[in-house]
């Protein structure tokens, strides 16, 4: 059953944009794996249901998927993981900081900044339901 949709071509792109830059923040550091993976899952909805499926069964992708879909949902796993990823780059941050000597103090301050109120707003989000 495909759902007609006004500018489904855009939503089928940035479902697949989004998908390319999950993978790719797998790789590199800084980088988001599941903020552009649920983008992609979204847009998938409305542009392409082989791909929205394809992500929904997807072994290390779709668990994370239906309970953000389902409850709004993240796991501690997940949220321990992009705690620890950020305060890795905040120290790189810190380090490059006192290594450059040109470099500005709110170059270091405002991504660290960004960093500790998306940890924040991680924390607050519900777990999954057990089971």
């Amino acid at each position: 059953m495909h759902r007609r949709t006004r500018f489904r071509w855009a939503w089928w792109l940035l479902a697949y944009a989004s998908l390319g830059l999950g993978i790719v923040g797998v790789f590199v550091p800084g980088l988001p794996t599941t903020v552009f993976v649920l983008v992609a899952a979204w847009a998938a909805a409305r542009g392409s249901d082989r791909l929205h499926r394809w992500l929904l069964d997807h072994p290390r992708f779709g668990p994370s998927i239906r309970d953000w879909q389902a409850h709004g949902a993240v796991s501690r796993r997940a949220k321990w993981l992009a705690s620890v990823t950020m305060a890795l780059c905040a120290a790189v941050l810190l380090a490059l900081m006192l290594w450059i000597p040109a470099h500005r103090w709110w170059m270091t301050a405002l991504p660290i900044a960004c960093m500790a109120a998306i940890a924040a707003w991680l924390w607050w989000r519900p777990e999954p339901p057990a089971g």
